[in-house]
């Protein structure tokens, strides 16, 4: 037998491929197996999970995996059957095996606007995608976790309801931002970071900082070394002559991207210059990172951080999957499903963001879920101008990277790392985003040829189904099975019948 066994040793992340064969659990089909009550489909604290193509130990290729107490306890690599006979196994035959997704940017918005998503909701959407673990920005619940107390009452929102792991981002404000005692109350409260727009961000509770703002900020994250994600927009001093004038329409998406050109991204990276100096070696506020969220500019605005980061100063960059997906010329007129900030721009800036990415010049992926009630979308009317910005897509972000990035050549080890490993590292997240000895049993099950249509009758667990951009497309990539700390939390189209996913507080 070609087997070999690793147990305890940190080894590099890689991604996987693969398709599903039968599923076997002691030789039973899997679906007569499910019906694990409490936190898992599964009834085993003790099993292994094995597939002709997992990500492990540097390589992709056959392998099972060992979970023991909600940590991945070993792993044999080889000819795996012989080794696992008479062993509890779940075997996927040849379907990929791989790091569950990590998303460090999604609006659950509660509490308060539990009417626009929830805790429940959303984090079944999460594990139906494949999604283990998220992280929860500061706004669009109600009151804003700018506080050591709203943070509280976000933790106390979310209890008995999470069905994968959820962390949270604290909000950089202008009533917090020359206050190191109140930032430092909320950081050892537990946030994993803190969060800031630079443009006006539609909470009244959350408002804009500038520059100073976060510079001063920084300084206090520094000492926690925890980064600071950064809406970066910002108006002009002097707007450019290509702004809206005159009567435009406002169903039509060209109106919209006018209303929001690249010149507002260029102009706040523009306006960080000093404070992401500051972070080099040497510098006030060494030891911070600043994180640009959502980057749709991959212009001007991307190369000013391309030359940041050359510098030495630490700077990471997210883009979403809407942008790599979709482009300006394919968004229909009066569609305000697509309405998001930064806007989605076009074919070219698409590619040019897939080049980025492939280059290692944007660091990760992250889905920005920005769920509204539907009527603030005001589909009927289809006012580009007036309806809330966000897109919808935490359960789809898996199949749509795939779908759209085969296309650029994408690898699954890149797919891996831009899901995974990247956002556990700015999260602080030690022990996620890989499947190593040691590491939390984290794990997505999926089928990337399997095509499926979201259609009407496709199952979709986010709050509103209808206000997705996604729905109507044809994707490949199928989640079959979630784990999260080792409990089997999804699995054909089922939930387990508790949520035992854990809040997590930065120590």
């Amino acid at each position: 037998m070609a087997s070999a066994v690793a147990k305890g040793r940190l080894l590099p992340l890689l991604a996987v491929a693969a398709a599903l064969a039968a599923v076997l659990l002691y030789g039973a089909p899997f679906s007569k197996s499910l019906g694990g009550e409490g936190c898992s489909l599964l009834p085993h604290d003790h099993f292994w999970i094995a597939s002709e193509r997992v990500v492990a130990l540097g390589r992709v290729g056959p392998a099972a995996v060992e979970v023991k107490g909600g940590l991945i306890n070993a792993i044999a690599v080889g000819d795996y059957r012989s080794f696992l006979l008479r062993r509890p196994v779940v075997d996927y035959g040849d379907a990929v095996i791989m790091p569950g997704l990590i998303d460090v940017h999604a609006h659950l918005d509660e509490p308060g606007r539990a009417e626009w998503e929830g805790f429940s909701t959303g984090t079944k959407a999460a594990a139906a995608g494949g999604i283990t673990t998220l992280v929860d920005m500061p706004l669009n619940s109600y009151p804003s976790t700018v506080s050591e107390e709203t943070l509280k009452l976000k933790v106390d929102a979310a209890r008995d309801k999470l069905y994968v792991d959820v962390g949270f981002w604290g909000g950089l404000v202008p009533e917090n931002a020359f206050n190191p005692s109140a930032l430092e109350s909320l950081l050892k409260a537990g946030v994993l970071g803190l969060k800031s727009f630079m443009c006006p961000s539609g909470i009244n509770d959350f408002p804009m900082t500038n520059s100073t703002h976060i510079e001063e900020g920084l300084v206090t994250l520094a000492k926690y070394k925890r980064p600071l994600l950064i809406h970066a927009e910002r108006i002009p001093d002097i707007e450019s002559d290509d702004g809206l004038d005159g009567d435009l329409d406002p169903r039509s998406y060209v109106t919209y991207l006018k209303s929001r050109p690249p010149a507002w991204e260029e102009a706040a990276i523009r306006d960080l210059q000093r404070a992401m100096k500051d972070t080099e070696i040497g510098g006030r506020s060494e030891g911070a990172h600043i994180h640009i969220v959502h980057l749709s500019d991959s212009k001007t605005s991307l190369d000013l951080l391309k030359d940041a980061k050359h510098n030495g100063a630490r700077v990471s960059i997210e883009t979403c999957p809407h942008y790599l997906a979709f482009s300006a010329e394919e968004v229909p007129d009066g569609d305000t499903r697509f309405k998001c900030a930064p806007p989605i721009r076009d074919a070219t800036n698409r590619d040019s963001l897939w080049e980025a990415l492939l280059d290692g010049h944007i660091d990760m992926l992250s889905s920005d879920h920005s769920p509204s009630a539907p009527e603030l979308k005001l589909m009927e009317e289809g006012n580009f101008l007036r309806a809330w910005g966000g897109i919808s897509s935490l359960q789809f972000v898996l199949p749509v990277t795939w779908s759209y990035g085969k296309k650029y050549g994408i690898s699954l080890n890149q797919l891996a790392s831009w899901w995974s490993e990247r956002p556990a590292m700015l999260a602080g997240l030690k022990n996620k985003g890989a499947i190593l000895p040691g590491y939390h049993a984290d794990i997505v099950v999926w089928k990337p040829e399997e095509q499926f249509q979201l259609h009407d009758g496709h199952v979709v667990y986010h709050k509103h189904r209808n206000i997705s951009a996604y729905l109507g497309k044809e994707l490949s990539g199928k989640v079959l099975s979630t784990f999260v700390s080792g409990n089997l939390v999804f699995a054909e189209d089922q939930h387990a019948q508790a949520a035992c996913g854990a809040p997590i507080l930065a120590e």
